[in-house]
């Protein structure tokens, strides 16, 4: 993973939320020359994703402390297999322990997910795209982690497509008028980017296709009306399928033809991936 300041900065305000003036029980525990050694040991199945954010934040406390990557991101691992070890201080590694974990496990738990996502659909050329619903300050490692289960990133944020929403459409009075606005705005600017439409029912696809858009997203439609709407597209643009879809209905959701499938599951409803971080003293 490659870190700019941006990125450091939202590792360091992770530390400084948990150590705040000083971690009071390491320090007064553990005298400041010892050194130990700890293990990063998975205790589920899992696809790993964060080892290069677990290694900075030890790296923020304690240039001394070595990191060693027993795997990469985005590999699948078995529960007891030991993920990296860690060398240096040891009040660093206690004091960031669990910052480190706490990255370490969420950007796991979405790689994870997402893969289980991914291996549903295999058989199709649907991709699974992530969502704009992601912890805040935290979306660049949820994003990270969703390309590390082998889905695909939608936008990054309200900058780089236009995702006309039902509210703009509110708004703006029509599908017609808020595309019309949409087209216009990218003329006067310059920008060269998508226009997708969030499409409520077959009306509305066929009024979102009128007006030749990127992509079209069928939100919470049934698997027939898909299949319907699928047909009324005819390769014209991609189609995006939203809402409602979990592991057990993903399958069938891909086999209607959709190009892509969003899941905001992916990264609001994250389960931790069990790592744990086992020390001794050297």
């Amino acid at each position: 993973m490659k870190f700019n300041s941006e990125l450091e900065k939202v590792i360091r305000l992770a530390l400084k939320e948990d150590i705040g003036s000083g971690d009071v029980t390491s320090n007064s525990t553990i005298d400041e020359t010892k050194k130990a050694e700890a293990i990063l040991l998975a205790k589920s199945d899992g696809i790993i994703s964060g080892l290069d954010v677990a290694e900075k934040v030890f790296r923020i406390l304690d240039k001394r402390i070595v990191f060693h990557k027993l795997i990469n991101d985005g590999e699948f691992i078995k529960a007891g297999s030991v993920i990296g070890k860690i060398k240096g201080p040891a009040r660093a590694i206690l004091s960031g322990e669990r910052t480190a974990l706490n990255f370490l496990q969420r950007m796991s738990g979405i790689s994870t997910l997402t893969n289980q996502f991914v291996h549903q659909i295999r058989h199709t050329k649907a991709k699974i795209l992530d969502t704009r619903k992601t912890a805040p300050c935290l979306r660049y490692f949820d994003k990270y982690s969703v390309k590390m289960g082998g889905g695909e990133n939608h936008r990054i944020g309200l900058f780089d497509m236009i995702l006309i929403k039902d509210n703009h459409i509110a708004v703006s009075g029509s599908i017609t008028n808020a595309i019309k606005l949409s087209k216009e705005a990218l003329k006067k600017t310059r920008k060269k980017i998508q226009i997708e439409v969030e499409t409520k029912n077959l009306s509305e696809v066929q009024e979102a296709l009128d007006n030749n858009v990127d992509i079209i997203m069928l939100d919470n439609f049934s698997i027939a009306q898909m299949r319907k709407a699928i047909d009324l597209i005819n390769g014209k643009c991609k189609v995006e399928a939203s809402g409602g879809i979990t592991l057990k209905n993903v399958r069938k959701v891909a086999e209607t033809g959709v190009d892509y499938i969003s899941i905001g599951a992916l990264t609001h409803s994250v389960k931790a991936l069990d790592i744990s971080l086992d020390v001794r003293i050297l």
